[in-house]
């Protein structure tokens, strides 16, 4: 429980509030419908792709900016940080996404307000086949977060914020069509309190955990492994201590899955 003593471990959890209210007013706002017509696709995609790249670049080197609890569900089954920073992330992101959408509810006139961009089905979508697509959805996003944050990789390529930022894009261009792009159980979450509308609401659990656990495997143990024991991984998930070359604790107390995630 060192970690309920470290400011930075209080710091990453205002980071993770802080960044998903931001995420969700500007995401959720871009969405609604001030015009009749069609919503452009385009637009919503690149909002929430650019709301989370200018925030994986405000907040990426304090908390990893994950903004999403499927992302930190994939940290956690990759023994990337301990089980009370992944709840207390989760906990972080639900009510920054609450309170997001509440701030965008406040200042929306009520005739705009409409679902608050609610996640629904399009006509003709089984729940079967949603899931499968926020499986996927998710899945692409996960592998690019894991590679672009990857400490290991012989210099990073390009703008790492910019890469996840596209990747939510891509998502959002595809998933529209089908589900309108959840990604994130939060960003889901939030309208669905204020509209207390929870129809298909459990496909934008289901599917991008699966999704984010499934990329988190496949990158960690298959496309470039981690090398680490079984005991270091329960080591990680118990919240132990980091430890300096010489085995004594450090006296910084930044945690080992900061290290890893660090921008």
């Amino acid at each position: 429980m060192w970690e309920l003593r470290s400011a930075s471990f209080w710091r990453a959890i205002f980071a993770e509030f802080f960044a998903t209210l931001f995420y969700v007013f500007f995401g959720l706002g871009a969405s609604l419908r001030w015009v009749p017509g069609p919503l452009h696709v385009l637009q919503v995609a690149l909002a929430f792709g650019l709301a989370l790249a200018t925030l994986v670049q405000t907040v990426g080197h304090i908390s990893g900016a994950h903004v999403n609890p499927a992302v930190t569900f994939a940290f956690l089954v990759g023994s990337q940080m301990s089980l009370l920073r992944a709840f207390c992330y989760m906990a972080a992101q639900l009510l920054g996404a609450v309170a997001g959408a509440a701030v965008l509810y406040s200042v929306t006139p009520p005739a705009i307000r409409g679902n608050l961009a609610l996640n629904t089905l399009h006509a003709g979508v089984s729940v079967g086949q949603a899931t499968t697509v926020e499986i996927f959805l998710t899945l692409q996003f996960v592998l690019c977060i894991f590679a672009t944050y990857d400490e290991r990789r012989n210099g990073r390529l390009g703008s790492v914020a910019l890469a996840v930022g596209f990747s939510l894009t891509l998502g959002h261009l595809f998933g529209m069509y089908y589900t309108g792009a959840g990604m994130n159980p939060a960003r889901s979450f939030a309208p669905a309190i204020l509209t207390r509308n929870f129809t298909n609401h459990w496909v934008y659990w289901v599917g991008p955990i699966i999704g984010g656990g499934l990329g988190s495997l496949l990158y960690d143990f298959l496309l470039f492994p981690r090398l680490k024991s079984v005991s270091e991984r329960l080591s990680i998930l118990k919240g132990a201590r980091p430890s300096d070359s010489n085995g004594q604790p450090e006296g910084t107390g930044e945690p080992v899955e900061l290290k890893t995630q660090a921008l």
